[in-house]
């Protein structure tokens, strides 16, 4: 057994477990100039981190008046991203303590993320990640992105958990919203330090406000195992 008895931890991938921003990022910068969009910078980027694939390029459809069907842009930006992810995604030092961690506790895990599941297991099999976390959910996969609850729910339905035994990892406001909408409980790990003052990260039951810098896999360990009936 465990000991952290029936807790499941659930990983949010992108800004959590990994790195991927940047990757993110450029893949969106190259799709957007295919389309005659320039200008687009990180800044405008940051204000998708948490949202799914699927609903920031709805957004940005919208807002350049691209003509092109959401499909269309969905497969460019996945072609973009992958390309990028294969040639080298980071995965936070402390995170990958952590999973390991957890693992050789024998503790149930997965992941629940907005990106694409090619883009999810391009991510896992590239960094190793995926030995240790079979469990993976995307945002595709469930009605609606986060902040609602659905892809979290699901994670915990694969898991056989009961939400309120999940503990969600998230590193930005909608992913905690939807951790709490879920019922379970979150840690927040801010990927920008800065939005650590948005009041949705103060729901969390442990926050990391100065992000991954400030995470440590053992103090996180030893928090979980506080909440052990």
């Amino acid at each position: 057994m465990s000991e952290l008895g029936a807790l499941s931890v659930i990983f949010d991938l992108d800004g959590t477990l990994v790195d991927s921003e940047p990757n993110y990022y450029e893949a969106g910068r190259r799709l957007l100039a295919q389309y005659g969009v320039t200008g687009f910078g990180w800044e405008r980027h940051t204000d998708f981190i948490g949202i799914s694939t699927r609903e920031t390029l709805g957004t940005l459809r919208e807002e350049y008046g691209i003509d092109a069907p959401l499909a269309e842009l969905l497969a460019g930006k996945n072609r973009h991203y992958l390309e990028l992810a294969r040639t080298g995604t980071e995965v936070f030092p402390q995170m990958r303590a952590f999973v390991e961690l957890l693992h050789s506790d024998g503790v149930a895990m997965a992941v629940a993320s907005g990106s694409s599941r090619a883009a999810i297991d391009a991510v896992l099999d590239g960094t190793g990640l995926g030995a240790f976390i079979p469990t993976v959910v995307s945002a595709d996969e469930v009605p609606r992105g986060k902040p609602a609850p659905d892809v979290f729910l699901e994670a915990a339905r694969r898991l056989g958990a009961a939400p309120a035994d999940c503990v969600v990892l998230e590193d930005a406001a909608p992913g905690v919203a939807a951790a709490r909408a879920a019922g379970m409980r979150c840690v927040a790990v801010p990927y920008i330090a800065a939005t650590a003052v948005d009041p949705v990260f103060a729901s969390a039951d442990l926050l990391y406000a100065g992000g991954q810098r400030d995470f440590r896999a053992r103090a996180a360990y030893d928090w979980l195992r506080s909440l052990k009936p």
